[in-house]
């Protein structure tokens, strides 16, 4: 079995009142309400770790505390905290926050995603990786590393077994490396 990046992480119990109620107005598809940081967190809370069978939450990577929304100029900025400063997992996370709010925000919003400064070692060249459109879009032709991107977003409960075994971890961070080396 290859070795883990980050073998034995702190694991975060989210807190209660991270878990939002949705009210009435907000399921009527006839009231306009505006997108905040509660509903994009929401979105990528539940993003499962690509070492762990563990959610973005519960390893603090993602806090609703470093989600920015400002929705009358169509703009959104995510933090995220990768578990420790060398993981080579950090433009994965990214790409899967990405790839989450791609598929669920309007097409308006402008995105920018970026490690939480001081927190990896290869803060800038990640940052420089995720916020560039056409990096990203190669990385989502490579059918392996989408894959394991789609794998990501399902919830952690739903793929702890059974996906696991599909994708060896010497071969993700192959496909990691190679797409952190053209940068």
């Amino acid at each position: 079995m290859p070795e883990l990046i980050n073998a034995n992480p702190t694991i975060y119990t989210p807190s209660k009142k991270s878990h939002r109620v949705i009210t009435p107005e907000e399921e009527d598809e006839n009231i306009e309400d505006k997108i905040d940081s509660r509903e994009v967190f929401d979105l990528i809370r539940s993003i499962s770790d690509p070492e762990h069978p563990l959610t973005l939450e519960e390893l603090n990577v993602t806090q609703l505390e470093h989600v920015t929304v400002d929705d009358n100029n169509d703009r959104i900025v995510i933090e995220f905290t990768p578990t420790i400063p060398h993981c080579s997992m950090a433009t994965l996370i990214g790409l899967c926050i990405r790839v989450r709010l791609l598929r669920s925000l309007p097409e308006r919003f402008k995105v920018d995603i970026n490690v939480r400064k001081g927190t990896h070692q290869s803060e800038q060249a990640v940052n420089k990786q995720l916020n560039d459109k056409e990096r990203v879009a190669a990385a989502l032709e490579n059918t392996h590393l989408l894959e394991v991107v789609n794998q990501c977003l399902t919830t952690a409960n739903a793929r702890a077994m059974k996906l696991r075994k599909n994708v060896r971890k010497r071969d993700l961070r192959k496909e990691c490396i190679k797409w952190d080396k053209k940068v």
